[in-house]
């Protein structure tokens, strides 16, 4: 699973698309609701012509390898793909669509795809060309807007616990299920061994924001109201501010490391016992212990410790669209099809470990039979999709920041929800 850090693979989205770049008609959008296709339809004929098609870097590196077998299905269609450097693809292909020499279609990704979702800009989902019911819900529903799908999800990531298995073991510790164990299974890691419990990501920015949203989630919180109000400023908020807290308080974590590049090295060499990451990682480990079947013998998984509302994750990944203005929407429809097929899935985790956003994938066994990975498949079918407005990552990296005040102990978990609200309120959501 050979995927970068998570300011790498993970993280395309940090600093790109900021605000409501795009001329849209609006970028706000609907939480709730059915997900709706469009009209036209997307017969079983060859594919012809020429279809473009744009990507970051990283899981689309395989896409030629991956559908070769389309191409040699559609012997009349051409397929230029384009890969661009992660940092530099939003803003691209925001500028190419603004001036309108943008591909037929274009990868996105869920957690940060608020700005394109718009008809001015994406077609929408033609009816029947996949089976909305067949993704996991808030992957699809991070491509709706007012009932509308416009966006087709491609793979999937959530996060989960990491742990040393081995030091557990050794403790008598088993992976907490709650909020209130997580402190004491932290502190078990330790005492058989580990420097500090939890490699904590020290960034305090957006990803850490990103953190504090998921756990307010599983406090009970809200992000948006119904109506499209901010509601940061509440008891959630400020208990999920204080759980985050609570791992430097009881010095289970540490303030100043690791920092993200050393997670694996320090988690390896049992500076750290565990990390609340996504699946990528289980991939590295082995590497950076320099041994083959390492990971297997010293790591386990489990789904994240529940708050008062459950275990809540996130959701995020990749996705398709096919720009309003294509020259070939029904040939970028087909492939996009094919790239939704479960064989298709499976044939991207085993060319990149990119993980499926097709339930029914995840039974095949080259994936049903990593069982590390078992607890990321339960975790995202618990996850929830990150506010879909154009300010997102503004107010992330605003929690973040606040996150860090709280972990130093400069304030009150209390007053930085309210200052997180007031924030979020001066920026706004970018809708109409």
């Amino acid at each position: 699973m050979p995927h970068l850090s998570r300011r790498g693979a993970l993280r395309l989205t940090a600093g790109m698309a900021l605000g409501c770049v795009l001329p849209l008609a609006g970028c706000g959008r609907d939480e709730d609701g059915p997900a709706a296709g469009g009209t036209d339809r997307v017969d079983d004929t060859p594919a012809k012509g020429t279809v473009s098609v744009w990507a970051a870097q990283g899981d689309a590196d395989v896409l030629d390898k991956v559908i070769k077998g389309f191409k040699a299905d559609n012997p009349d269609l051409v397929v230029k793909t384009t890969l661009i450097p992660n940092g530099e693809y939003y803003t691209k292909l925001q500028s190419a669509i603004a001036a309108g020499k943008g591909p037929d279609m274009a990868q996105f990704f869920p957690e940060s795809q608020a700005q394109f979702v718009d008809p001015s800009i994406l077609r929408a989902v033609p009816d029947g060309v996949v089976d909305p019911d067949g993704f996991f819900t808030s992957l699809w529903q991070a491509g709706v807007a007012k009932d509308v799908a416009y966006t087709v999800p491609w793979y999937a990531y959530t996060y989960a616990l990491v742990y040393r298995s081995d030091l557990a073991r050794k403790a008598g510790a088993e992976a907490p299920g709650t909020w209130d164990a997580m402190v004491p299974f932290l502190k078990a890691l330790q005492g058989a061994g580990a420097r500090h419990g939890l490699g904590a990501d020290i960034g305090w920015d957006i990803f850490n924001g990103q953190d504090v949203a998921m756990y307010a989630w599983q406090a009970g919180g809200s992000l948006l109201s119904a109506d499209g109000k901010w509601t940061l400023d509440t008891p959630a908020m400020a208990d999920a501010l204080t759980y985050n807290a609570s791992f430097f308080t009881a010095k289970t974590a540490d303030t100043s490391t690791p920092t993200f590049l050393d997670a694996q090295p320090y988690f390896v060499s049992g500076k750290t016992g565990a990390m609340i990451t996504g699946p990528w990682v289980v991939g590295q480990l082995d590497a950076a212990a320099k041994k083959d079947g390492w990971t297997a013998s010293h790591v386990a998984t489990a789904p994240l410790p529940a708050g008062s509302a459950g275990s809540v994750s996130f959701s995020a990944g990749g996705s398709w669209g096919v720009l309003a203005d294509s020259g070939n929407p029904d040939a970028a429809w087909k492939l996009i099809r094919h790239l939704a097929e479960p064989s298709t899935q499976v044939a991207q985790y085993k060319a990149y470990g990119s993980l499926p956003a097709v339930i029914s994938a995840w039974d095949d066994p080259a994936i049903a039979g990593q069982p590390l990975l078992d607890a990321f498949f339960t975790q995202l079918k618990n996850t929830r999709a990150f506010p879909q407005v154009s300010t997102w990552q503004q107010v992330a990296t605003r929690i973040g920041k606040e996150t860090e005040a709280v972990a130093k102990g400069r304030t009150s978990a209390a007053k930085a929800a309210a200052d997180i609200q007031a924030y979020a309120e001066s920026v706004g959501t970018g809708a109409e």
